[in-house]
């Protein structure tokens, strides 16, 4: 872009240095001030055009698939520039792909046929790797992955204590001492092994498909409240597998959570330490059994300490799940490929 500038001529018929400054300084403050008002006249990133980042649902992780078509992450979470679909005749213009575990069958006829240049696919799974099946089949598949595991690429647990600053405590009424929901009872699991073992020393009021009692979704934290002690046993045991039993069953429900699954450790990862019971904090489910049923009222009373300072968030949405893709996209890694998922996950 050439200026016409009125520039000072000295007598001896050429510009004053002092004149071919001034102007240079003009064209430098007009130039910044046109990539101000217009910044896609520049270089480099900012030259790229700002569209919404597609992500494509390849199929629902639930059963019911809700309405994606307006803009939900924006409207229920506040997560501006990401646009969800299922509609797979979109796959060319998609960024990310999403696949969850559940929807996949062994061997590969089920995924698109081709990948775009630059699109990621992502790999989502809330199970175990005691009840995933099949991981071998997608070796060198997937870029990123999506689980309860906090190294996952995009890390989405079954819930959070958030600050809550104004939080009271709130204990419900009680009227007994330990309740059990379980709808899956397998004898070779080991949390039916430590309930066989622990009901010979105290009773626990079960409920659930397991024991023909269930509870209508209405029905199920009134009930389980009123528990002084909830035996949050997860249905297999691996690092960072901390599900709904801990966040809803027990700390939402306003009960004492007993737990059985990874180490205390990990579990303090998660929540405050005095706001939990483990397994393993005892020599023998006998003494467990006898702190659980000689606690007073004041000891009990320091496991809702947290209540003062955190409130439980409960992820239950998938739409909130894969709107955080679009939160996590700019620090993910591109162009990786996970060679052995299995080992990964196993891991």
């Amino acid at each position: 872009m050439r200026w016409a500038l009125p520039l000072r001529w000295s007598p001896w018929g050429r510009p004053g240095v002092k004149a071919l400054v001034t102007a240079g300084l003009f064209v430098t403050t007009l130039w910044n001030l046109r990539l101000f008002l217009d910044p896609s006249k520049g270089s480099g990133e900012e030259s790229k055009h700002r569209e919404p980042l597609m992500i494509l649902v390849w199929e629902w992780p639930s059963k019911q698939v809700p309405n994606v078509s307006r803009d939900v992450c924006h409207e229920l979470y506040g997560i501006t520039g990401c646009q969800l679909t299922t509609e797979r005749q979109l796959l060319h213009q998609a960024h990310v792909v999403v696949f969850p575990h559940s929807r996949l069958q062994p061997g590969q006829d089920k995924l698109p046929k081709e990948r775009l240049p630059g699109q990621n696919w992502v790999w989502v799974s809330l199970e175990s790797p005691s009840n995933t099946r099949a991981l071998a089949a997608w070796n060198k598949t997937f870029n990123w992955v999506m689980t309860y595991r906090q190294d996952s690429d995009i890390f989405i647990p079954y819930g959070k204590l958030v600050p809550n600053q104004s939080a009271t405590v709130n204990i419900p009424a009680k009227t007994n001492l330990v309740s059990w929901v379980i709808s899956n009872y397998h004898r070779t699991q080991k949390r039916a092994e430590v309930y066989k073992n622990l009901s010979r020393y105290l009773h626990v009021n079960i409920y659930g498909k397991a024991n023909n009692k269930p509870l209508c979704k209405d029905c199920l934290l009134s009930t389980i409240s009123k528990s002084k002690f909830y035996l949050a046993f997860e249905n297999s045991i691996h690092r960072d597998y901390i599900t709904e039993k801990l966040w809803r069953n027990s700390l939402l429900a306003g009960t004492v959570p007993v737990v059985l699954g990874p180490p205390r450790a990990n579990y303090e990862q998660f929540v405050p330490a005095d706001s939990f019971i483990h397994v393993n904090d005892f020599g023998s489910l006998e003494e467990l059994a006898t702190f659980l049923k000689t606690m007073n009222s004041s000891r009990y009373q320091q496991f809702f300490a947290w209540q003062r300072s955190f409130s439980v968030k409960l992820y239950t949405d998938w739409r909130e799940r894969i709107c955080a893709i679009c939160t996590a996209y700019p620090h993910l890694p591109q162009g990786r490929l996970y060679p052995d998922l299995q080992s990964w996950f196993n891991s």
